[in-house]
């Protein structure tokens, strides 16, 4: 999935990924893609309750070995 920005929170737990998730997409535009890369385990369901709580669009979310990849949409 293409995203107009992407930010890197590797190693860093809750709440600091969602916090630096917020940052970012207040600078960015209505209907652009954010893409979130992280470590932390507990951001699989930090973020899904964040999607809900802002109306920002949780498009996706991947996990790989050590890895959690969230894509949301500006709303």
């Amino acid at each position: 999935m293409d995203a107009h920005k992407e930010i890197d929170t590797r190693g860093l737990n809750c709440p600091l990924p969602i916090l630096k998730a917020k940052k970012a997409l207040a600078d960015m535009a209505s209907g652009e893609v954010l893409k979130v890369v992280s470590t932390d385990p507990g951001s699989m369901r930090d973020f899904q309750a964040f999607a809900k709580q802002t109306g920002n669009e949780l498009l996706e979310q991947a996990q790989g070995s050590d890895e959690f990849v969230h894509y949301l949409r500006r709303r």
